[in-house]
């Protein structure tokens, strides 16, 4: 009787304990299920119809949406010229925060100044630094002044279909640079200090100690900055705006301003949600390998 008695009385603070938690956890789920989970599903739902509000409302067309995208060469484009801007945003936006944050993770003259010097573009506004950028890449900006002081002719930067992506892609490292300095110099501190001693004792040089202690270490940290970095890139949408439009003949149209075009320009809703919902995907495999790829370094 008293062994069912503890039983009850354990399951009653079980169950309290529960009650509890979910009466705390309700309101941050209520958040979530609004302006997370509820926007998808219809972003999933607008993907399968036709239509426009401007309209006497939409219709259901099932996969024809993204049977257009397929065989729009437009669309096409935008695809690879995102898969362009991003590798080359990606590769450069890692490798060189990494480099500074070895450098600024020793003690030398100026560093925190150099720190927050390196940081503030990411907490500039887009607009702002898109609306800079194009005063200096314009034809008869600072940049071509400069070049013309070294005896190069004026490049026509922002009307080129050449030159006007190189623009937004230094646009996007300069602006993802001070992020990943923060985050690599966080992942240096929990490398343990022993590891360098021992290595020196060792005699082992300073590439040694980077390629054989510092890479491996950092192993978590190059994960989620690539991944963060692809994400942030993938979603590029205030410079091609702000800058070029997407021209010059669709040169720089990356997949978000693509997206923006179809629905509020167009008013193709149905189309603008279905290429989303692929961007959408696409995102989601990104976070998938990011925790996939943690799990197995823990």
């Amino acid at each position: 009787m008293t062994h069912q008695k503890l039983s009850r009385n354990a399951f009653l603070d079980f169950d309290n304990e529960t009650v509890i938690a979910w009466l705390f956890l309700a309101p941050a789920l209520l958040l979530l299920g609004i302006f997370v989970l509820y926007p998808i599903a219809y972003l999933c739902y607008l993907s399968f119809t036709a239509g426009s509000f401007t309209r006497a409302g939409v219709h259901w067309v099932g996969l024809q949406n993204y049977w257009r995208l397929f065989l729009t060469p437009d669309f096409w484009q935008v695809v690879g010229n995102t898969i362009v801007f991003t590798v080359a945003t990606v590769l450069p936006s890692l490798l060189l925060p990494l480099g500074l944050a070895v450098l600024l993770d020793r003690a030398i003259v100026l560093r925190d100044l150099l720190r927050v010097a390196y940081f503030l573009p990411s907490i500039t506004s887009l607009v702002a630094v898109g609306l800079g950028w194009r005063w200096l890449f314009q034809t008869e900006g600072p940049v071509n002044q400069w070049l013309a002081l070294l005896g190069i002719d004026p490049i026509p930067w922002l009307s080129s279909t050449v030159w006007a992506m190189p623009v937004l892609i230094l646009l996007s490292i300069w602006k993802q640079i001070g992020f990943n300095l923060v985050v690599f110099l966080a992942g240096l501190q929990t490398i343990p200090i022993s590891r360098y001693e021992a290595a020196t004792l060792d005699g082992a040089n300073a590439w040694q100690q980077f390629w054989h202690i510092t890479l491996p270490g950092l192993r978590p940290t190059l994960i989620f900055a690539a991944v963060t970095t692809a994400i942030f890139t993938l979603r590029s949408f205030e410079p091609v705006y702000v800058i070029t439009g997407g021209g010059p003949l669709n040169a720089t149209n990356l997949l978000v301003y693509y997206i923006y075009e179809q629905a509020f320009a167009q008013f193709d809703f149905g189309y603008a949600a279905a290429a989303a919902t692929l961007l959408l995907g696409a995102t989601l495999v990104l976070v998938s390998v990011q925790l996939r790829a943690s799990r197995e370094t823990d």
